[in-house]
């Protein structure tokens, strides 16, 4: 009987330490309307090199944006490659990505250019905008990266980490999830 107790006890620690992994408040939440235009310096896509509202160009189509701060994150950078692939995959429900690092760093679109260069991102757009990000989003300090993932300008799901805490089983979950912002085919 202890030794069932104690499994269960175990049991029930793990899932309140998976619960919690990452559980930081940042940004809109499911359910919120998405607050709005702003203007963050495109790195590449269309308006490479000019400052451009995404928030605008994606309209009320799907959308998985991405908020980060450190741009030599490799998970991150796995996240952006995924989600680079699912807005490929869901072109038809004209589906859009971008990310948008949260900086004062003069050379960071620079680096940023390099990544979008070498990982092959065509869909996704990357972008830097002030260390405290939209004001409106209010993206939490301590979070290093912030996904949102709406359509019709509506949160469908939120993600946030706190820096180092993003992982492959997070990166699959935020995938899966695409499935709640783009049409049933």
């Amino acid at each position: 009987m202890r030794k069932m107790l104690f499994a269960a006890v175990l049991a029930a620690a793990a899932t309140v330490g998976v619960a919690f992994a990452g559980d930081i408040k940042s940004g809109p939440q499911t359910g919120d309307t998405v607050p709005g235009p702003f203007h963050p310096l495109n790195v590449n896509g269309e308006s490479a090199g000019k400052k451009a509202c995404l928030y605008c160009k994606n309209g009320d189509n799907p959308v998985a944006v991405v908020f980060a701060r450190s741009a030599d994150c490799p998970q991150t950078v796995k996240l952006l490659k995924k989600l680079e692939e699912l807005t490929a995959k869901n072109e038809k429900a004209e589906m859009g990505s971008y990310a948008v690092y949260l900086s004062d760093d003069d050379k960071l679109a620079d680096k940023l250019a390099s990544v979008a260069k070498k990982e092959g991102l065509k869909h996704l757009v990357l972008s830097v905008d002030n260390p405290a990000g939209p004001e409106k989003y209010k993206i939490a300090k301590d979070a290093d990266v912030t996904v949102l993932l709406y359509t019709e300008r509506k949160v469908k799901a939120n993600y946030s980490f706190k820096k180092g805490e993003i992982k492959d089983g997070d990166i699959d979950a935020i995938a899966k999830d695409v499935s709640k912002i783009v049409p049933a085919k």
